[in-house]
C-alpha cells in the first residue's frame, strides 16, 4: 500500500498514556479521557494482542493522534480499528493521518480496516470520499434518571411481579465465582445472537469476556429477569461508569430470550436497573441502539432518552487495493 504524502516534517512518534490522553482531550473536549482511562483498557489487553498508540508531530507541535487496536464491538477475524484525532482542521494532516493508520494495520496483517466517526463531523464525508462504505449505523442517547417517571409505569411493572418474574441484581443471585460467571455469560451470548445489526455479532470467548469485563464489573447495575422456574430469561447491564460523564452509567445489553418476550420483560428490567443506579448516586444513562433495532428504540423513546447525532461505522478492505 502506497502511503500518501504527509505535509512537510510531519512524524509519527509512540506516545504515552498520558501524553496521547492530554491530545485525544484536546480534540475531543466533550469527551476527555485520562490516563488512568488508558491504562485500565491496556490492562484488559491480551498478551501479544495488536496495539499502537502514537501522536502525530509538525515542527514542534501535535497536530493528531493514531491508535490501531483489535475492536470491540466488531471484533471479526482479521478487522483491525483505527481511531483517529485531528486537532488541527487542515485536510493534509487528516490525509496524512488516515494514510498511516491504513498503513499500520495493513503491516500488522489486517484484510479489513474499521473506524467509528460521528455522522455530523468532517470525518465522514472525508472518508467515504476515500474508500470507506459504511457498515453499521447507531444512535446513542441519554437519559437523566432523575426526571424519570416511573409511576407511569406502575401497572405494566405490577404485571411482570404478578406474572412470578424476579428482577434481581447478579448481587442478589449468588457468589461471582467461575460458575456465575458462565451462566451470565451464556445468558449474553444468547442474547447478543438476536441484536440486529449489519452483520451477526462473534462473541468474544469466555476467557476473552472474564478479562475484559466480568472480572471487574459492577454486578450492582446488572439485572437479571429470573423466570418462576428459575432460568435467567433476561437481562439489562447499567453498570460501566463513564469517566467523561460523570454521574452517567452506559447501558449496554438489554435483551429477554425468545420464548420469554411479550411479558413486558425489556420494559421492566430498564426499571429496575434504573432504580438502582438513582439509589447508587448516578443521574444519567447513556446507550447507543442499532438504528434496525426498533422495540429497544421504542422502549427507550418511552422511557425519555434523548437521541443524538449517528455514530457510523466504515469499513475499507485491504486485500491489496490500499
Amino acid at each position: 500500500m502506497e502511503r500518501a504524502a504527509p505535509p512537510t516534517h510531519l512524524t509519527f512518534q509512540p506516545a504515552d498514556a498520558e501524553a496521547f490522553a492530554a491530545a485525544v482531550t484536546a480534540a475531543t473536549p466533550d469527551t476527555p479521557i485520562s490516563a488512568a482511562d488508558l491504562h485500565r483498557l491496556d490492562a484488559a489487553r491480551a498478551p501479544g494482542e495488536h496495539h499502537t498508540r502514537r501522536l502525530a508531530w509538525e515542527g514542534g507541535e501535535i497536530v493528531g493522534a493514531l491508535e490501531t487496536e483489535l475492536p470491540r464491538m466488531d471484533s471479526f477475524e482479521g478487522w483491525l480499528q483505527l481511531v483517529i484525532h485531528t486537532l488541527r482542521p487542515d485536510d493534509a494532516v487528516r490525509e496524512a493521518l488516515w494514510a498511516e493508520g491504513l498503513a499500520t494495520v495493513t503491516a500488522a496483517g489486517a484484510e479489513v480496516a474499521v473506524t467509528r466517526v460521528k455522522e455530523d463531523t468532517p470525518d465522514l464525508p472525508f472518508l467515504l470520499a476515500h474508500g470507506w462504505q459504511e457498515h453499521d449505523r447507531m444512535w446513542p442517547s441519554t437519559l437523566d434518571l432523575r426526571a424519570l417517571d416511573f409511576a407511569a409505569f406502575a401497572d405494566e411493572e405490577a404485571r411482570v411481579r404478578e406474572a412470578g418474574f424476579r428482577l434481581l441484581p447478579l448481587t442478589d443471585l449468588g457468589p461471582w465465582d467461575e460458575a456465575q460467571q458462565r451462566r451470565y455469560y451464556d445468558l449474553t451470548i444468547a442474547l447478543l445472537a438476536d441484536v440486529p445489526s449489519a452483520r451477526p455479532i462473534e462473541p468474544w470467548p469466555f476467557e476473552v469476556w472474564q478479562r475484559r469485563i466480568g472480572n471487574g464489573i459492577e454486578r450492582e447495575g446488572l439485572f437479571v429477569a429470573v423466570a418462576p422456574d428459575g432460568e435467567w430469561v433476561g437481562t439489562s447491564q447499567l453498570a460501566q461508569p463513564l469517566p467523561a460523564r460523570p454521574g452517567t452509567l452506559h447501558n449496554g445489553l438489554t435483551g429477554v430470550l425468545p420464548a420469554w418476550r411479550g411479558h413486558g420483560l425489556g420494559l421492566a428490567l430498564k426499571l429496575a436497573a434504573a432504580r438502582a443506579a438513582l439509589a447508587r448516586g448516578y443521574t444519567h444513562s447513556r446507550t447507543s441502539n442499532h438504528t434496525g433495532n426498533r422495540p429497544m428504540l421504542a422502549i427507550n423513546g418511552r422511557l425519555g432518552f434523548v437521541r443524538e447525532a449517528a455514530t457510523v461505522t466504515l469499513i475499507r478492505s485491504l486485500d491489496g487495493g490500499g
